[in-house]
């Protein structure tokens, strides 16, 4: 018979009538009531009542970690299960993820040997808690305790090292595994992914492919999220395709996945089509959509969805409110922008933070509203950070720039020197204003600071979907194995739109951070290298579809509209701030951005 408390014999009917008890608990109060008779009886320390009372205390929604922890403090001869169970909880915890592994040196300092189990718990808490040199130590002893063919554990290795930025230290273990399946597939892509690392992922999947792996849901997700990133929307229409053939479409993470990936590809219908054919929703599946619709500058129909999403029995969040204001702004929506800026909070009780105040700035600032503009950045809660400030002076000063106004541009740059915050691009734009307001000295003056200051701009770049890959290209780039041809191209492009070298204006007449790197002709600009590869390897009358980090440049937006007339091409390019179609010569902003 199992022993109690005394080491008396307990009759085994009692033990399974108690755990019999447990099994069926399902509240806190019955919990203490037979943790009570336990006690009362002497069972505490009874391994199977012992384990069960911890999982319930450690692991259930009613539970409570301290008496979990208690039970353990006092039993003599606590078995791994507990220990897993304790160091399971706390690793789930948010805010306690530490005593996981306080909890984990403990049991290896009492001499029990972990499990796959404690292993896989332990290097979530150190995801969790950030502690790379840990997961390290934790790697050393999967190792030597003979776990590093585990799949399970490996697996979560690769989690970990992802989770704490490993990349590096995350591919040589990955690559280093004799036996990898779907799961650790998966763990590596989105590795990749999340880490912005998006070719490296589409790459990985490549490898997949050819090691004949089934792939599911969550590879689904990761390959989406890279391919909105990239612009790959071929890839993405395959994945679509496969999903529908294979019943994912069922699973909300894919339905969004999709959502996002047409939006950010230029295929604003084919998001909202994915949409219509969702059988459930989420809130994230609105909030993507509605984001998606105000980046295509579609105001009035984000404030329709935004509407139905109402009517669904959904409440809007903060991002909601994001894509309806950027949604107002680039269509220019200046009274619907202020309706939902004031309903924010009275209605919703959602405090703005500094990206809502940004979208107004915006919204004022590209309608003209200078004045509201200046106002609306002045009101912006203190306690912000420098950082955040300067977002709201640079997007004022963007809105000079495109309303060649002196006054409040250089009141912006005053601020954004004011922080430290000012870079390359912010001179470009106040050199730009100053050229068109006929000031040669401001000139001279923004183009001696950024000598002067040694300023670096943002290097860009600009990804095509095209023959067959991804290809990303830099401006002034001469690394693409086409290099030549791609820029003879480019020349022959100009000649055809009516554009030269020679016509271009001096520095600092345009409207890019590119800008800030002299003796380059504008076709130079990452855009039109990318351009003019979409015309060499794609079919004629195919669309070109291009990513770009910056904002597109005056000089660029208008040297595309001509490229889609002469060129008869349907160009969509995604910048910083929204999107851009181009069609017979006309772009879908209106100029209006």
């Amino acid at each position: 018979m199992p022993e109690g408390t005394m080491g008396a014999a307990v009759p085994l009917h009692r033990i399974n009538t108690i755990l019999c008890l447990l099994r069926r608990c399902t509240t806190f109060q019955t919990l203490q009531k037979i943790h009570a008779q336990v006690f009362l009886n002497g069972y505490q320390q009874n391994i199977s009542i012992a384990t069960m009372l911890v999982n319930l205390y450690a692991l259930s929604v009613f539970g409570n970690l301290q008496l979990a922890c208690l039970i353990l403090q006092q039993l003599r001869k606590p078995s791994i299960h507990i220990w897993n169970s304790i160091i399971r909880a706390f690793s789930q915890s948010s805010s306690l993820p530490l005593e996981a592994v306080f909890n984990y040196n403990r049991m290896v300092s009492a001499s029990f040997s972990p499990d796959k189990y404690t292993f896989s718990f332990v290097l979530k808490a150190c995801t969790r808690a950030g502690l790379v040199q840990k997961c390290k130590e934790v790697h050393a002893s999967i190792m030597k305790r003979g776990f590093s063919a585990d799949v399970i554990v490996q697996t979560n290795m690769l989690r970990a090292y992802a989770g704490n930025s490993l990349i590096q230290c995350c591919r040589q273990l990955f690559d280093e595994m004799p036996r990898r399946d779907v799961v650790c597939w998966n763990a590596m892509l989105a590795c990749y992914s999340q880490a912005g690392l998006h070719e490296e992922t589409l790459q990985t999947y490549a490898e997949m492919l050819d090691a004949g792996v089934a792939i599911d849901e969550f590879t689904l997700v990761s390959l989406l999220s890279s391919c909105a990133h990239v612009g790959a929307l071929e890839l993405g229409e395959q994945i679509d395709w496969f999903a529908r053939k294979n019943g994912f479409l069922d699973n909300i993470y894919v339905g969004n996945a999709l959502i996002d990936m047409y939006a950010k590809c230029g295929r604003i219908a084919g998001a909202s089509h994915v949409f219509e054919g969702m059988q459930h929703r989420d809130a994230y599946t609105w909030n993507t959509l509605i984001v998606g619709l105000g980046t295509h500058g579609c105001g009035d129909k984000a404030i329709a969805v935004f509407q139905q999403m109402r009517a669904a029995g959904f409440e809007p969040n903060s991002i909601t409110f994001l894509g309806v204001f950027c949604g107002c702004s680039h269509q220019g929506l200046v009274k619907e922008g202020e309706e939902y800026f004031m309903r924010m909070s009275s209605e919703f009780c959602l405090q703005p933070d500094i990206k809502h105040y940004g979208c107004m700035v915006d919204l004022y600032g590209r309608a003209g509203e200078l004045q509201k503009a200046f106002e609306m950045a002045q009101e912006i809660p203190a306690g912000a950070g420098a950082n955040a400030d300067a977002i709201i002076w640079r997007t004022l000063l963007g809105a000079c720039r495109i309303h060649k106004n002196l006054k409040y541009g250089e009141i912006a740059m005053q601020n954004l020197m004011q922080f430290g915050e000012h870079n390359a691009g912010d001179c470009v734009l106040l050199a730009g204003i100053y050229a068109d307001n006929g000031n040669t000295q401001g000139m001279a003056k923004m183009r001696k600071m950024v000598k002067d200051q040694g300023i670096r701009t943002k290097p860009g770049w600009s990804w095509i979907e095209a023959d067959g890959g991804v290809h990303k290209f830099v401006v002034g780039d001469h690394s693409h194995p086409s290099s030549k041809e791609i820029h003879e191209k480019a020349r022959e492009i100009m000649c055809r739109i009516g554009y030269s070298e020679q016509s271009s204006g001096p520095m600092f007449t345009v409207y890019s951070e590119e800008d800030c790197i002299e003796n380059l002709g504008n076709y130079h600009h990452s855009e039109m290298l990318a351009i003019a590869f979409g015309l060499l390897r794609t079919p004629d009358g195919a669309t070109l579809r291009i990513v770009k980090n910056l904002r597109v440049c005056r000089d660029c937006h208008a040297k595309t509209k001509l490229i889609s007339r002469v060129f008869n091409r349907e160009i969509t390019v995604r910048d910083r701030v929204r999107f851009h179609h181009f069609k017979n010569g006309l772009c879908s902003c209106n100029d209006y951005w």
